[in-house]
């Protein structure tokens, strides 16, 4: 008897990216154990694609989708 799983690699990574209270950003995979910050949102992209790449070491089983879902707190007077 033979048993075969089909494990596909993933095809997209979701990180939920915040203000940080201490200034900056922060970004949280969802799914996944990564976590990162920055100062800007451009060093944060930078940083993201760099912990992926962390960690899925090999290049068939990295996500070719990177999303980013930020989340903003605002006041909005009534």
């Amino acid at each position: 008897m033979t048993i075969t799983t089909n494990l596909s690699p993933v095809k997209e990574i979701i990180f939920l990216v915040e203000e940080a209270t201490e200034g900056g950003y922060i970004a949280q995979a969802l799914g996944e154990s990564i976590f990162t910050e920055a100062d800007t949102l451009e060093e944060l992209k930078t940083e993201i694609r760099d912990a992926v790449h962390c960690h899925f070491p090999d290049a068939q089983n990295r996500p070719q989708i990177i999303r980013l879902h930020i989340v903003r707190d605002e006041v909005i007077a009534s």
